[in-house]
């Protein structure tokens, strides 16, 4: 069963969403409406909250988790994803906010206490170190990230039109599972 509930919580998840009988979601998460959580994926929102917004895209092997409470981190971590995000395969989330209309490229890492602001581009393989703050319109690619250039207009305007590919690409998804 790919929702569990934990420590008396229970995932909300909009009915719109389609999720992967192969990901995993755990305790005190929310999915807003038209996302998508693909195989292998895994949400764990056992310590602290997750929340993920309309139309977004976790992909294949994605970790997302949070930071408890506790002496050395009073109020923890949680995460908190906005519309339109799109991460690729394999990224790790932990206790970070990302707001609207962002790309997280293949296999990066983002990091306790980060934030990324809209319409930001975070490169594949990159490491966000944690609090750091990534600022609206531009890429950022590395180990750590580094702030490469401006987005163009074209660029910003993508991501609304990848998350409209991957609503499609969803639905197309809950359909083949219905006919099984």
């Amino acid at each position: 069963m790919p929702i569990r509930k934990f420590a008396g919580q229970t995932p909300n998840i909009h009915n719109s969403v389609f999720l992967d009988p192969l990901a995993l979601v755990i305790g005190k998460v929310s999915i807003g409406k038209d996302s998508s959580v693909w195989p292998f994926a895994v949400i764990r929102g056992d310590v602290n909250t997750i929340s993920i917004g309309e139309r977004c895209s976790v992909q294949d092997g994605t970790v997302i988790h949070v930071t408890h409470d506790g002496a050395t981190n009073p109020g923890g971590f949680a995460t908190k994803i906005g519309n339109e995000v799109t991460l690729g395969h394999k990224v790790m989330l932990h206790g970070c906010t990302i707001h609207d209309r962002v790309l997280v490229g293949m296999g990066a890492i983002v990091m306790d206490g980060v934030t990324i602001e809209s319409e930001v581009v975070v490169g594949g393989g990159s490491l966000v170190p944690p609090g750091k703050t990534l600022e609206s319109g531009h890429l950022y690619v590395g180990s750590p990230v580094k702030k490469i250039r401006k987005l163009s207009a074209q660029e910003i305007a993508y991501f609304p039109y990848t998350a409209g590919i991957y609503v499609d690409l969803k639905e197309a998804h809950k359909e083949s599972l219905l006919e099984d």
